[in-house]
């Protein structure tokens, strides 16, 4: 910068800084020249506008420091911020321009003892790591079917409830012992180490399951410790840890050979479930009996073809099959002397029919048979023209007799003739009291004298008494 003799400003505009220029050029040598840092200190002047942002004091006993926590960042903390809380934050160095004021921008915010103990909890795990003491190689199988069950736990929490209702439902044949123990506090490492050393020892159960309820993270502790994990890692059985909730890991649950969400779900995978067995076992025995029913088929059918080999091989059946043969043979000539006897007698009947049909006395009966049958044929021919002719007769009586006189006389009627010249009487006329007439009836004649002549009226004529 050059400056004009005998005065102090500087020469040129562009050297003279802006209190918002300073706070800016501040602003950006804190943010790229310093870290994000780790502050452990005590919350106060907690205050949280409507906007959701967080503003606070983070103070010690020698100093204090502004910090602001923005809403995005805010939202993931965990538990609840309160006046005098011990908090340990992560931050970046900053400047509120507006004002000068020198803060912390807070990225994230837990408590401080929590902190610690994860920082330790990682710490323990990486270095166990390191070691291979969680290594997917010496991770070992669970039996499929344990007789045995061990459960290393409270044996008054809720957690052993849970797991013993549920090996119950599961599979109720299983044994179950309880190494009794406390899961927190100051003598749960020691205890937990006592019953993992008794299980060792004794070797008496298939698997181990280490268990306990959910709980804050200083509650879990003791299944963090590395003398537990070591001795889970010696355990000569597989070990099954339902340590906590879903969320909760301890270092434990990395060593055990297999981890479970919940101590129900340690149960769980202890067992197999007892309905897919129950189904499973069903869906064998119909393949049993289906394979055994397959084999007593063949193994009848083999029996079976045995028996014919052997039957067919015995000597005495070979002397059947010989005495059927010879049967057979014997039928068979008898059939063929039979059939040549036939055929001679069929022969002899043949040519006797041939003699027989010429013969005279043949040819005579057959004239014989045939005038017999011409003179039959005659006689029936006569008597049809009879019968044609009476029945002509017969119908000509009946037309004959339908216009006869004599059938009128037969209804009552008669016929009147002159005694004197027989004349027949048609009517009155020319008739005289005295005369004498024959009257002919449908059967028999009589004579009467006329004694009165009346003449004809338009009424019906009298007749004549």
């Amino acid at each position: 910068m050059t400056r004009i003799p005998g005065t102090s400003r500087p020469q040129s505009d562009s050297d003279v800084y802006s209190v918002g220029r300073l706070n800016r050029e501040v602003r950006l040598l804190l943010e790229h020249g310093m870290p994000v840092v780790w502050v452990e200190a005590e919350l106060s002047n907690f205050s949280r506008p409507g906007s959701g942002h967080w503003y606070f004091t983070l103070k010690d006993r020698d100093a204090q420091v502004r910090c602001a926590m923005f809403r995005q960042r805010n939202s993931l903390v965990r538990f609840t911020p309160a006046e005098g809380k011990l908090v340990l934050a992560r931050a970046r160095v900053g400047l509120y321009e507006p004002r000068g004021d020198y803060q912390l921008l807070v990225e994230h915010m837990e408590e401080a003892g929590v902190g610690a103990l994860k920082r330790e909890f990682e710490r323990l795990k990486e270095r166990l790591a390191a070691e291979g003491l969680f290594a997917p190689e010496l991770k070992r199988p669970l039996p499929g079917v344990p007789r045995r069950i061990g459960i290393v736990t409270s044996p008054t929490g809720a957690a052993v409830r849970d797991i013993l209702n549920i090996l119950a439902r599961r599979f109720p044949a299983a044994e179950v012992l309880i190494y009794p123990t406390v899961v927190q506090g100051a003598a749960a490492v020691p205890e937990l180490l006592a019953a993992i050393g008794l299980a060792s020892a004794r070797r008496e159960c298939d698997v181990l399951i280490v268990a306990r309820g959910g709980g804050s993270l200083e509650d879990l502790w003791a299944f963090n410790d590395e003398r537990v994990a070591r001795a889970l890692r010696a355990c000569p059985m597989p070990v099954v840890t339902g340590i906590g909730h879903e969320v909760d890991f301890t270092i434990a649950d990395f060593v055990a050979d297999l981890r479970a969400p919940t101590p129900s779900g340690a149960a769980e995978l202890v067992v197999p479930d007892g309905q897919a067995w129950r189904v499973t076992l069903a869906r064998l025995e119909g393949r049993f009996q289906q394979g055994m029913q397959r084999e007593l088929r063949a193994s009848g059918l083999r029996l079976s073809n045995l028996e014919h080999r052997l039957a067919r091989s015995h000597p005495g059946q070979r002397l059947l099959q010989g005495a059927q043969r010879l049967d057979d043979l014997e039928q068979r000539l008898r059939a063929q002397a039979l059939l040549r006897l036939s055929e001679g007698s069929a022969r002899l009947q043949r040519a006797a029919a041939r003699l027989a049909r010429c013969s005279p006395a043949l040819h005579l009966q057959s004239l014989g048979l045939r005038e017999a049958a011409l003179s039959n044929r005659l006689r029936a021919a006569m008597q049809r023209r009879l019968d044609a002719a009476a029945q002509r007769v017969a119908l000509a009586q009946r037309g004959l007799h339908a216009v006869s006189p004599l059938a009128t006389l037969g209804r009552g009627f008669a016929i009147v003739t002159l005694a004197a010249d027989g004349r027949l009487l048609r009517s009155g006329a020319g008739l005289q009291p005295g005369q004498d007439i024959d009257a002919r009836l449908g059967s028999g004649t009589l004579r009467a004298t006329i004694t009165r002549v009346s003449e004809p009226s338009p009424g019906p004529a009298e007749e004549p008494s």
